[in-house]
């Protein structure tokens, strides 16, 4: 896969990282880490200018946001609500007013979790699709995530070029955060799901 990429880019340069990081933001399994950090490298090897790569990268990162966006405004909330009722979710404890809930806590916190999740592994992708939910405003949804995306690529690409040969390092650096952060976000989601039933079944 990495012998690929490395190669993708080095002949088509700007267009092959902005392609690769939308992909990479609608399928998360490859990694921006090694895409962007590569690419600060290549500005040793190539014309290509690390302006130029945040500028390609960002790009790429919208448009895949932006198809998650639209993905997320399938699942609108009448949908979910008939999800919910589902007889197999009740006995799960869950109830339709769920779903206003949860949209409304988006709605309120929401304008923050899109622009710093941009630099989270695993929720930079993802934060597209309940903001899409959500129907969060267009403009205001392009702008957090040009100016998150703008600082995440921005790091990594400028890191790139500042190892040169030795880029590879970042990539191992931001793996293990990336770990971590999937750790705490699998041990977050256990605990507050385990809360949730717990009153939910209190209630009941």
């Amino acid at each position: 896969m990495t012998t690929w990429i490395f190669s993708f880019i080095d002949q088509f340069g700007y267009w092959a990282v902005a392609l690769m990081i939308a992909i990479e933001n609608v399928f998360p399994p490859i990694p921006s880490e090694v895409i962007l950090s590569f690419s600060g490298f290549m500005t040793h090897k190539t014309q290509m200018t690390i302006f130029g790569l945040v500028i390609a990268s960002t790009i790429g990162a919208v448009i895949g946001a932006l198809i998650l966006y639209w993905i997320g405004t399938l699942l609108n909330e009448e949908r979910l609500e008939r999800l919910l009722d589902h007889q197999l979710f009740r006995k799960l404890g869950f109830k339709k007013d769920d779903v206003k809930r949860s949209i409304a806590w988006f709605d309120r916190h929401g304008i923050k979790a899109i622009f710093f999740g941009r630099c989270i592994p695993v929720i930079r992708s993802l934060i597209s699709i309940p903001a899409g939910i959500a129907q969060v405003n267009m403009p205001k949804f392009i702008i957090l995530t040009t100016l998150g995306s703008l600082i995440w690529n921005t790091i990594l690409i400028g890191l790139g070029s500042y190892m040169g040969s030795k880029w590879h390092v970042i990539v191992t650096i931001f793996e293990e955060y990336s770990l971590i952060v999937v750790i705490l976000l699998a041990i977050s989601i256990i605990y507050f799901a385990y809360v949730w039933r717990k009153k939910r079944i209190k209630n009941s």
